[in-house]
């Protein structure tokens, strides 16, 4: 079905009354919604290690409790299908919405870090399932021709949302509640666009099957970036105010960090993913590789420098670990088949997830016998395997013609990739045949075009978990 026609479907007409509004304005809701998540997200970002240390605590703590975020949002990526088919998308986003408002509540209690595991793993649960459930939703209203705008827009709605919410850090109390409070308050404000919507209620989805092997034939490059930057996004991001605070940089500055962060990864991730549509996107990828090194290896040189040094190599190393996370996943979509994307996309999401989890956990038990600079060095280490394997690949295999390459879309690093969990193949099958009864006859056939991120067919606009 097409997003820009109105459903002949009874219930679909009944959902918002007879008429739904034009998908731009109907789209702006989810994506208000998300960018309102997005600001207290980052405020809980930048506040929770300022004030852990501010207590007194190690800086392992901080550590612990974002391997405790990591772990819930791996969880999120498996619990959230489930959850959708069982109830729908409107009120898995709202029903997430309240778990974060539950899960900054626990954290103004007071600063018990134990507690505050438990809290954020609920959160990261919460903010992984807003993510596939958004990113569904959103795939399935809009047409294929304005996709990759819309999805554009997203990105850069979450990106702006997460550094304004931790630079709302620098006029904040960190001695008093003030700071989940109000991450309360944006959660709360998120669920008003969500429940107000006319936006249509994508169909269910289907559970998509694991498949590493598969995933590795089509694309041993993808799957690897997905494995080397779901974690190192999540711990650069998430070490980065740990370091700064245990190095002796004052919450203010912290904020200024967290602030800068997310506009480097605009800055370098969309001119990156420019260039990558124009030449073989693995010699960007062993670019981007390359100043994750430099960035890591400034970042522990600059520690109690110039500020503003210290600001423009986060910058660098922030968007280069992004631009890793958008090529590798376009590139795996490059190479693959139609038949190929369900399998694909859900192996991806896991491969994501497990190394978001995994790394981060094993920086923080590195971080216990090294001190806070081990995210540093870890991160030198996944960029140099990464690039090693990335050259390699690039000896041993030709690159994706240019007709089959898709455009370039903007991703942020620390959201699960979009998930193919939409129809099997005989459901696909079937809608194909469904709908084209329903508008008349075929036209004569000719060759199938290579499948790209703006390809068009019915099984990529109604699938509710499409890239």
């Amino acid at each position: 079905m097409n997003a820009m026609t109105q459903p002949d479907d009874p219930a679909l007409q009944a959902y918002g009354g007879d008429e739904l509004p034009p998908p731009a304005r109907a789209v702006a809701s989810v994506i208000v919604s998300v960018g309102l998540v997005a600001i207290g997200n980052g405020l809980l970002f930048a506040f929770i290690p300022v004030r852990l240390a501010a207590e007194g605590f190690a800086p392992t703590w901080a550590g612990a409790i974002l391997t405790g975020l990591s772990a819930g949002g791996m969880a999120g990526c498996f619990l959230t299908g489930a959850m959708v088919r069982r109830v729908g998308h409107a009120r898995v986003f709202m029903t997430f919405s309240a778990i974060i408002i539950l899960s900054n509540a626990t954290i103004s209690i007071g600063a018990y870090p134990a507690l505050w595991i438990a809290s954020r793993a609920l959160y990261g649960l919460a903010i992984s399932g807003l993510f596939i459930v958004t990113q569904s939703w959103l795939n399935d209203v809009v047409d294929n021709t304005i996709r990759g705008r819309v999805t554009a827009i997203f990105y850069v709605t979450y990106v702006v949302g997460v550094g304004v919410g931790s630079f709302m850090l620098r006029f904040i109390d960190i001695d008093t509640p003030a700071a989940p409070i109000i991450g309360i308050a944006f959660a709360a404000l998120s669920i008003i666009p969500v429940g107000m919507t006319r936006l249509r209620p994508p169909p269910p989805p289907e559970t998509a099957s694991i498949a590493l092997g598969l995933a590795w034939r089509i694309s041993p490059v993808g799957l690897a970036g997905m494995l080397a930057v779901g974690g190192m996004s999540m711990m650069v991001a998430g070490f980065a105010p740990i370091h700064a605070t245990a190095t002796g940089l004052s919450k203010n500055d912290v904020a200024l960090l967290m602030f800068a962060m997310p506009l480097g990864t605009i800055l370098v991730q969309l001119p990156a993913g420019w260039i990558s549509d124009r030449t073989d996107r693995r010699y960007v990828l062993i670019a981007a590789s390359l100043m994750v090194i430099a960035g890591a290896l400034l970042a522990a040189r600059v520690d109690g420098g110039a500020l503003l040094l210290l600001l423009a190599v986060y910058m660098l190393w922030s968007g280069a670990t992004e631009s890793i996370y958008a090529i590798s996943s376009a590139h795996a979509n490059d190479r693959a088949g139609k038949g190929d994307l369900v399998a694909l996309s859900s192996t991806m999401l896991f491969a994501w997830s497990l190394s978001g989890f995994l790394i981060p956990g094993g920086t923080t038990l590195l971080t216990a016998a090294v001190g806070t600079q081990a995210f540093m060095h870890v991160a030198v280490v996944i960029a140099v395997v990464f690039c090693a394997f990335v050259a390699w690949r690039v000896r041993r295999s030709e690159p994706a013609a240019p007709e089959e390459t898709g455009e370039f879309t903007p991703l942020p690093a620390q959201a699960p990739p979009p998930a193919e969990l939409a129809f099997t193949g005989e459901e696909a099958e079937a809608l194909t045949l469904a709908e084209a009864a329903l508008d008349g006859p075929p036209p004569p056939e000719q060759a199938a075009p290579p499948l790209s991120e703006d390809s068009t067919g019915p099984d990529q606009e109604r699938g509710p978990f499409l890239s």
